[in-house]
């Protein structure tokens, strides 16, 4: 009895509108910001791997430009956690609390 409950609520949210406009948003935002993230940080490793002179190039005593380019990858990790935080916290879980409310 209660298993054909659970797969009967299961059904239900799967195809509240609500539900399929949360997954589809937080789907296609997150698979964007993955790439994103995949771009920056494999960019600078094809960059260390072909592009030494360049990273090499000093920009004051002894740092050379490897060094904020790295510190660019590591922060922009930072900053794209906080925008699908963000928006998370924002969009999706109203979207969420709708499917909630629908399906109690």
């Amino acid at each position: 009895m209660h298993n054909n409950l659970s797969n009967e609520l299961v059904r239900r949210v799967q195809a509240d509108p609500n539900y399929i406009e949360l997954e589809t948003k937080r789907n296609s935002f997150g698979w964007s910001l993955s790439i994103l993230m995949l771009v920056i940080y494999y960019g600078y490793v094809l960059m260390l791997a072909f592009a030494k002179p360049f990273l090499g190039t000093i920009v004051s005593g002894v740092v050379t430009l490897a060094f904020p380019i790295g510190m660019f990858v590591l922060l922009s990790a930072i900053v794209i956690t906080g925008i699908y935080v963000n928006r998370a916290n924002s969009e999706f879980d109203a979207l969420t609390r709708k499917v909630v409310e629908a399906n109690r």
